[in-house]
């Protein structure tokens, strides 16, 4: 069977220059490498062909070779072809062809075992959850908060060291961190197990954190919440997170506010909404009525003659603070819920009995008169 082209092979022209060759080959050898598809015959030997042809084609001397005897350069000295899955790689550099995917395999050709970490690293950030009712969101207010936490251990005072020696550099990665394997042909980098991954060691631990600089303690603290807080808005307290390992800069502390559900009133943004159950008689008549107020005072609402189900009012700056405003309050809007009387004594039933007729002769229903026209006008 004839052996197809190199150039066909990777995809590219005759005229292609070496880095776009060695683009075409990158691309093939990572979708075909038989370590991502296992098992898979066809795969293994696209990348066979793949590779037999980016070693003669990366090659100058070869690359001339073949484009002046094709495939029976073979036969005159110019390359020797790779008839074996590990035939013709000697001086074969993947890390060249792969040096640019440390996104999928790692830093194979990033940081290097040259460079040495640090011991010290900083401690996590942490969450804590808190709950508060909407008046303490209105006015404001300062909470304790308790939970337990890494934090400096007082025996090493954080140098994880029993008579506070400094740490040396890890004999297993020479201070690096990483230690690096060879497995087939690409060269991989793990975490070192001695380390792990600090690049340096302790001789002596102190018995009480085992090395580590830290141990886990209560811990209280005070948090001061700003009137208009909102749902979900967060307070950083910095350097108040975990402890560093071994001396590292502690993480922050970041307190998530809940507001729980209130009995009467609504928030939306700075807002407030009320509903207020109401007396037909009153919506009728109007009068002055009074409602309770965020802030813990009585409001007073001037409900006028008339008024209907669901009617809204808006009482101007009896609202939520608006956080970092200087006392600035939104609205709030109360809506009326008119409420039908219900076991009627007779004398009550009487009276409404009287006003019903009185009220049938009159216009002073004006949605019911236009609705029942408008219903006699469809029958017709």
């Amino acid at each position: 069977m004839s052996k197809r082209d190199y150039y066909e092979i990777l995809g590219v022209g005759k005229s292609a220059s070496a880095d776009e060759i060695k683009k075409a080959y990158r691309k093939l050898a990572m979708q075909y490498h038989p370590d991502r598809n296992p098992g898979n015959k066809e795969a293994e030997d696209k990348f066979k062909e793949a590779t037999e042809a980016y070693e003669v084609l990366k090659d100058d001397d070869k690359r001339s070779a073949y484009d002046r005897y094709g495939h029976q350069a073979q036969g005159q000295g110019g390359f020797s072809g790779g008839g074996g899955f590990n035939q013709g790689f000697d001086g074969f550099d993947f890390n060249d062809i792969f040096s640019n995917f440390t996104d999928i395999f790692g830093e194979m050709g990033g940081k290097r075992q040259g460079k040495k970490r640090s011991a010290e690293q900083q401690g996590s950030d942490i969450r804590y959850n808190l709950e508060i009712s909407l008046e303490e969101a209105f006015k404001g207010t300062t909470e304790k908060i308790s939970f337990k936490i890494a934090s400096t251990c007082d025996s090493c005072h954080g140098t994880g060291s029993e008579n506070n020696e400094k740490p040396i550099d890890c004999p297993t990665c020479k201070g690096s961190g990483r230690i690096r394997a060879q497995q087939g042909f690409f060269i991989v980098e793990r975490t070192c197990t001695t380390c792990h991954g600090t690049g340096q060691i302790i001789k002596n631990p102190c018995k009480k954190c085992n090395g580590e600089g830290r141990v886990n303690k209560d811990r209280t603290l005070s948090v001061k919440i700003p009137a208009g807080v909102e749902e979900g808005n967060r307070i950083r307290l910095s350097g108040e997170g975990e402890a560093g390992v071994r001396g590292g800069v502690a993480g922050d502390l970041y307190v998530y506010v809940a507001i729980r559900k209130h009995e009467f009133f609504i928030r939306k943004n700075d807002d407030i909404y009320f509903e207020m159950p109401m007396r037909f008689t009153t919506a009728a008549l109007g009068g002055s009525i009074e409602i309770p107020s965020i802030d813990g005072s009585k409001a007073k609402l001037q409900i006028p003659a008339g008024s209907q189900n669901q009617d809204q009012f808006r009482l101007k700056s009896k609202g939520m603070s608006v956080m970092n405003s200087g006392g600035r309050r939104g609205d709030m809007y109360v809506k009326i819920n008119i409420e039908t009387p219900v076991k009627l004594s007779a004398q009550e039933r009487e009276l409404f009995e009287k006003l019903d007729k009185l009220l049938q002769d009159k216009t002073n229903n004006p949605k019911s008169e236009s609705f029942f026209k408008k219903m006699g006008e469809f029958f017709k």
